[in-house]
């Protein structure tokens, strides 16, 4: 692993929220990144609603004008995360669960959604999840 490289100690192996992808997924959510002319920053859409079981790729763009990422996990894991990045915010990342996007980039995720609950996505970089870059991920 790269110095700077943060794998979250999951492993690749199964977390709450489920595992990466291991067969094709049955749909595509698209989903946007970017900061609003009010200096918000958002997800579009701002809840994410997935059924237990299902594998779905997760298109996700960068179009705003500053580097955002896309990660997702249990609340007390996302917060976690959040303070080791306020602490290190020059952090990589080798998460599967997770991607970092420049601006004008996009990136995917593969993953199938093991268990019903209510989880949550965000921004950890530090200043964004503040700015309103998060929202609830819900396996029904």
């Amino acid at each position: 692993m790269a110095a700077g490289t943060h794998a979250g100690g999951h492993g690749h192996a199964a977390m709450a929220i489920g595992s990466p992808a291991e067969s094709e997924p049955t749909r595509t959510i698209e989903i946007r990144m970017a900061e609003t002319e009010d200096g918000r920053m958002i997800f579009e859409p701002a809840v994410l609603d997935v059924s237990e079981g299902e594998t779905v790729r997760l298109a996700i763009t960068n179009t705003g004008a500053l580097p955002h990422e896309f990660v997702m996990d249990t609340l007390p894991n996302v917060e976690e995360h959040k303070a080791l990045m306020e602490r290190f915010p020059e952090m990589e990342h080798d998460d599967p669960n997770a991607v970092h996007l420049e601006p004008g980039e996009s990136g995917e995720i593969l993953w199938t959604f093991a268990e019903a609950g209510t989880f949550q996505f965000a921004c950890l970089i530090p200043g964004h999840y503040e700015a309103g870059m998060h929202g609830p991920l819900i396996v029904n």
